[in-house]
């Protein structure tokens, strides 16, 4: 198994990668940003993207999106292929990408939104931490991939402020000590409280 910054030769692995992303989404039941196999090709030529391959295998893919100018990244469209999951390849490959990410924008933060606790653990690992929705980017073109999400409601609902995702953030200027990484039972717990008051909020809408 390597994993690499992808290249022109990997265009070829767009599609199964498009497939790939979406049929995740379905699984979990929560959005994920559709994209099309044009756009993972020009993230590939643009070295914005890490692959893992087994042999000439797709394996798994992450990429790079850069907001407001540069001053934020995210690292999106994580997937690891069905028969590969549960061999840590996942951390292997955010961890690739999110390094690629640190020497191509140095400056900018590097954020997250998800569901996943996996992910969100994953991401307190690199020094992550959950902040408000208004700590990330207010740059609407990220938002608005967010309009393929069967949650994309409650986003609009809560005017952009939460949804069923958890933010979270890396900030090159905040030095954060192993101590103070958060844990999984925190993440956990963060997650229930913003479901409840999402829930809370819907019902009160409805009365």
């Amino acid at each position: 198994m390597k994993i690499v910054i992808a290249n022109k030769s990997h265009s070829i692995y767009a599609s199964a990668i498009c497939q790939a992303i979406e049929d995740a989404a379905k699984v979990r039941g929560t959005g994920i940003a559709r994209r099309q196999p044009e756009y993972i090709i020009s993230k590939i030529e643009k070295a914005q993207a890490v692959i893992a391959l087994d042999k000439n295998k797709f394996a798994g893919f992450c990429y790079i999106e850069s907001w407001g100018h540069g001053k934020f990244v995210a690292n999106s469209g994580l997937i690891v292929h069905p028969d590969y999951r549960g061999q840590g390849l996942a951390k292997r490959i955010k961890h690739k990408i999110f390094e690629h990410s640190r020497k191509q924008f140095p400056e900018a933060k590097v954020f997250s939104i998800t569901t996943g606790l996996a992910v969100m653990k994953l991401n307190s690992d690199l020094g992550y931490k959950p902040v408000t929705f208004s700590e990330l980017t207010d740059d609407q073109e990220f938002w608005k991939g967010c309009q393929t999400c069967k949650n994309y409601d409650v986003l609009q609902r809560t005017n952009q402020s939460m949804c069923l995702c958890t933010g979270m953030l890396f900030d090159p200027k905040v030095k954060i000590s192993k101590k103070k990484k958060i844990k999984e039972k925190v993440v956990n717990r963060l997650q229930r409280i913003k479901r409840n008051l999402l829930l809370r909020n819907t019902k009160i809408k409805l009365l």
